[in-house]
């Protein structure tokens, strides 16, 4: 009897080791398999709010750029002899805004052609400077200057290099544009950047005379190119 009891007791202990030890080896498994579904859980948790956040960043730089270009105080300044310039003006007047400024000589230049072009010829031999009979009160407030002319003798008219001459562009952008009969800016241009070296100059524009009524589309293609319109 005693062996037999023994013997149980033996036989039930070694059942009992081997329940026990299942036990554990099923609990470590659970552990890792949990362990990795939460790292696959958390990697779309990470990603999403970095893609959603790229066009919001995008929207607020552009909304940001529109709005430094919109607080700029424009002028647009022009000579005209004949009219044609100040047409061109105007409808650079309506597109970009801001305020329209007409440039005028105390002696009025002759209306004949032949008188006028040989007056205009002169000036310049002469390297004369009109003077005007008009003025900008408040110059300095403007941060965008549009400069209007005919081209006469290749360049602008000697009352134009008064108007430069009288006010400090420093610091502002300055924007030509003229009308001609086949010459287009001539050197205009340089005769500026040399009168307004501390300015920053933008592309002009140039359109024959007789083309101005219609020359709506060219104006507004070219204020989108050089980035004064959308």
């Amino acid at each position: 009897m005693k062996k037999i009891s023994a013997l149980t007791l033996v036989i039930m202990t070694g059942l009992f080791l081997s329940i026990c030890g299942c036990a554990d080896s099923d609990t470590t498994n659970v552990d890792v398999n949990s362990t990795q579904v939460e790292a696959e859980d958390n990697s779309p948790n990470v990603t999403a709010p970095e893609e959603t956040s790229l066009p919001n960043m995008e929207t607020e730089s552009e909304n940001h750029t529109q709005m430094d270009s919109a607080s700029k105080k424009i002028l647009v300044a022009y000579f005209s002899h004949t009219g044609n310039t100040r047409v061109i003006a105007n409808q650079i007047h309506e597109k970009v805004g801001g305020d329209i400024f007409e440039i005028v000589t105390v002696n009025p230049y002759p209306t004949d052609y032949d008188a006028v072009v040989d007056q205009a010829k002169q000036e310049q031999e002469d390297n004369y400077r009109p003077q005007l009979k008009t003025k900008v009160e408040n110059m300095d407030s403007y941060d965008v200057v549009f400069i209007g002319y005919p081209n006469w003798w290749g360049t602008m008219p000697m009352s134009v290099f008064t108007f430069l001459e009288e006010y400090d562009f420093s610091g502002k952008t300055i924007i030509p544009f003229c009308t001609h009969e086949g010459s287009g800016l001539g050197r205009s241009v340089e005769d500026i950047t040399e009168l307004c070296p501390q300015s920053t100059i933008l592309d002009g524009l140039a359109i024959r005379g007789s083309s101005v009524e219609t020359a709506q589309d060219d104006v507004s293609e070219w204020l989108r190119k050089i980035g004064m319109a959308e």
